[in-house]
């Protein structure tokens, strides 16, 4: 029994997600609420927090980001994630409704969502998101 256990992970690993928003309150609700739906969250308090994560050697399937951040922003930080990581998927969070997405980050299937939202919203795109293949 102990070995069979030992070795689900390992066979049916969860989806993991970086997770980059410098306000506290939201990251953290959002990390619950992930981390709820079966994702393994590594959360980011801001862009550079977040490009150092995507430099390492942890698996990372879905970026989400807020747009607007100090520093490196949203959409820095997906390019370079797709840059080091193609294929990655790309959620992006803003509280502006006319945000222009740059054409690179759009062509490899961001979607963007809206605050404020639901936060089962957000898990239900990002499960959405691995979900769709390119």
């Amino acid at each position: 029994m102990g070995e069979n256990m030992a070795s689900a992970p390992d066979e049916n690993p969860a989806p993991t997600v970086l997770l980059a928003e410098d306000e506290a309150m939201l990251r953290f609700v959002a990390v619950e609420t992930l981390s709820d739906a079966g994702f393994q969250v590594f959360d980011a308090v801001d862009g550079t927090a977040g490009l150092k994560i995507l430099q390492s050697d942890i698996r990372i399937d879905l970026l989400i980001s807020d747009i607007k951040m100090p520093g490196l922003n949203g959409y820095q930080l997906a390019e370079a994630g797709l840059d080091l990581r193609p294929g990655l998927k790309v959620l992006l969070m803003t509280g502006y409704a006319q945000e222009p997405i740059p054409e690179r980050i759009k062509r490899a299937g961001a979607r963007v969502i809206y605050k404020p939202f639901d936060f089962d919203a957000l898990s239900a795109l990002a499960q959405e998101l691995l979900a769709e293949r390119h």
